[in-house]
């Protein structure tokens, strides 16, 4: 007998503050990683599955992103941290 499946980990990369593609308000978003592995035995052997998307705190809107723009906008956000503060302008999200 073969116990086989899947497992799914979720990882929070960043938060930045965009304007919200769904409500069209500024706040916080999350920037997600989401990986699925394949197990057996219940045991992660390896992931089959990545992927990205950034949700907003105020209306719980879910966007799905490219590796790509993921790597960009966390990029923006260790750059965002070093001495910047709340007088930012806002950016916009990006639209798949």
């Amino acid at each position: 007998m073969i116990i086989f499946g899947t497992k799914g980990y979720l990882y929070q990369l960043a938060i930045l503050t965009l304007v919200c593609g769904q409500c069209g308000n500024p706040s916080a978003h999350t920037l997600r990683k989401r990986v699925t592995k394949f197990t057996l035995f219940f045991v992660p052997l390896f992931p089959f599955s990545t992927k990205y998307a950034t949700q907003c705190t105020f209306c719980g809107a879910e966007q799905r992103v490219t590796k790509e723009q993921a790597e960009q906008l966390q990029a923006q956000a260790a750059a965002g941290q070093g001495g910047q503060g709340y007088g930012q302008p806002q950016q916009q999200p990006y639209q798949s």
